[in-house]
């Protein structure tokens, strides 16, 4: 089976682990939808740069969470190949006295709910009042804390990296005159076959699945060692008091610099 050779071309930043099941997974699409990822090649989509696969940057052994989304970022420099990871912002907390999250995040809605549910979950931040004064009080303390909390995008990610999470999206691509759905259904098997290799290890993993399209990957769980975890997306501002993702998250301290293993 005859793979279009960009995507073969940018499983070169995939870390070796993944390789054969990835090229495993690219033959799993093909034989569904026969014809798709030639023709996506020959289109513009979503991300740019080979990044479509930069999510496998981790070994296959290292992973212990699974975090879908629903589709990359609309904008090139936003869309990075990790879910939820925005490539366009930099400080996470404003520059500005008094002033709390950085207007890059306040941009952001689903980077903006998903913080201010991490300071809840810590205590930090109460959940009737998430307002600008009261994360500007918040800021103020952890930059003056010791150790100091993080301070950029790229922190956060490496935090996530550091505690094996596999981001991905359930639509790999995003192009302007499609439908995330209907990407997204396409990249199903590919999907099937990542979690596949994961539940072969033998070794617990969570799975957690961020709004209506990620949610439908419900029906491929069929695995003992995945357990699901499900919620609305973060641009719904419930996300920010929901319990579940508190407790989940909250062991993992990712507003601190240094994260343990």
């Amino acid at each position: 089976m005859s793979i279009h050779p960009s995507f073969l071309r940018a499983l070169d930043i995939t870390h070796p682990s993944w390789h054969l099941v990835l090229s495993q997974a690219l033959e799993a699409v093909e034989q569904a939808s026969p014809g798709y990822l030639a023709q996506l090649a020959n289109q513009e989509y979503l991300p740019v740069d080979g990044k479509i696969f930069a999510a496998f940057s981790l070994p296959l052994d290292a992973v212990r969470f699974v975090l879908v989304g629903e589709g990359p970022y609309p904008r090139a420099e936003s869309a990075t190949g990790f879910c939820f990871m925005d490539g366009a912002v930099d400080s996470l907390w404003s520059d500005t006295p008094g002033a709390g999250l950085s207007k890059a995040v306040n941009r952001a809605t689903s980077l903006r709910n998903f913080i201010k549910m991490l300071l809840v979950a810590d205590g930090v931040l109460n959940v009737e009042n998430t307002g600008g004064l009261a994360l500007a009080a918040v800021a103020h303390t952890l930059r003056t804390a010791e150790p100091a909390g993080i301070s950029t995008m790229s922190q956060l990610q490496d935090n996530f990296l550091q505690h094996g999470f596999l981001m991905l999206n359930a639509a790999l691509v995003f192009r302007p005159n499609v439908a995330p759905s209907v990407d997204a259904k396409a990249w199903m098997p590919f999907l099937e076959c990542v979690f596949e290799a994961l539940n072969q290890r033998a070794s617990v993993c969570r799975v957690i699945l961020w709004g209506k399209i990620a949610e439908r990957l419900q029906s491929l769980m069929r695995y003992p060692y995945l357990q699901i975890c499900q919620s609305e997306h973060p641009y719904n501002l419930s996300f920010i008091a929901n319990q579940s993702m508190q407790a989940l998250f909250r062991p993992l301290k990712l507003l601190l610099p240094s994260v343990e293993t």
